[in-house]
């Protein structure tokens, strides 16, 4: 299922005609507002020819399938591993030495000879 979370969709939901720049910002984690002023802006000025490249991956590329993320911070972390897959590693190695330092400074507290947290727990039982 993780395999469907790294693949382009477009997005109905919040679609203005195919879905198509409401699903690059989904993509990408850009404001769909962004993508459809700059699609407008390299469309008319730029290469026109991406109109009809609009239409096609509208035509081609599936729809976006319901509930794909359980909430805002599981699609902005996939947001971010699909921009830059390294990153997102490095964040998560991070996280996890974050925690396993946390966690060997709970064990040294425990195992050390601390009186008083001695008799706070002897007091809870």
């Amino acid at each position: 299922m993780n395999d469907r979370r790294t693949k382009f969709y477009l997005d109905k939901q919040n679609a203005r005609f195919l879905g198509v720049c409401s699903g690059i910002a989904d993509y990408t984690g850009i404001d769909p507002l962004w993508v459809r002023i700059g699609f407008v802006m390299v469309t008319l000025f730029a290469f026109p020819p991406l109109f009809l490249v609009y239409f096609l991956v509208g035509w081609l590329a599936p729809n976006k399938p319901l509930g794909l993320y359980h909430d805002a911070e599981e699609a902005k972390f996939w947001q971010g591993t699909r921009v830059n897959p390294k990153r997102s590693v490095n964040s998560i190695r991070s996280r996890y030495r974050d925690i396993d330092r946390r966690l060997a400074d709970v064990e040294i507290m425990v195992t050390s000879r601390n009186s008083a947290l001695a008799q706070e727990i002897e007091s809870l039982r």
